[in-house]
């Protein structure tokens, strides 16, 4: 199992990293909070989730350990799987997630995309629980900061693919990004600032 990897970030596209781990690319798939925080060149460690398939072998990184445990919690949740549990993680904040399965605030919960109202109960009484059970401490996470890009698109593009590779319909995804875009340049400014739009 891989636990974490340390490494360069060499290319960034949402919400895929692909990190230089001493000469060896792992392609590591993020929740936007992560994504957004990252640079080309930064210096990292990602904490991760090996998921085996059949067909494929795929990790999921996190800057926060904590988050990554969020994750795998999600993944127990019948129903939920690794792309539904990045959209919750990249559309609600851990103590925001917390927070609203607390308060039992399914209206907050329907807004991640493919989380329905039945889901978002299924959530509410399977994580109720389990919330209450998990330690409240963070387990550290190594941030101090770290070429060659990915086929690139604009900035507007990037963000777009992004929101719909975690479930959002490309005219909701537009949507959001066009409110958002502004003057921003950059694709994670972009999908931060559609994010926080989603949130208020």
């Amino acid at each position: 199992m891989i636990g974490c990897l340390i490494g360069e970030v060499f290319a960034l596209e949402a919400p895929t990293v692909l990190l230089n781990v001493n000469g060896v690319g792992y392609e590591v798939d993020t929740p936007l909070s992560t994504f957004c925080q990252l640079q080309k060149g930064q210096k990292v460690t990602l904490w991760t989730h090996l998921a085996v398939r059949e067909d494929a072998q795929l990790l999921y990184g996190f800057l926060d350990a904590q988050e990554k445990t969020i994750f795998r919690t999600l993944l127990k949740v019948n129903g939920v799987g690794p792309k539904m549990a990045l959209g919750i993680l990249s559309t609600l904040s851990v103590d925001m997630l917390i927070h609203t399965v607390e308060h039992e605030d399914i209206n907050t919960l329907v807004k991640v995309p493919g989380v329905g109202k039945k889901t978002a109960e299924r959530l509410m009484i399977e994580l109720r629980d389990r919330f209450k059970a998990m330690a409240a401490g963070n387990a550290p996470s190594n941030t101090s900061s770290a070429q060659i890009q990915f086929m690139g698109n604009s900035a507007v593009a990037e963000a777009e693919a992004a929101l719909q590779s975690l479930g959002y319909k490309p005219q909701e995804a537009q949507k959001l990004v066009s409110a958002a875009k502004g003057d921003f340049t950059e694709a994670s400014d972009i999908i931060r600032a559609a994010l926080k739009s989603m949130n208020k």
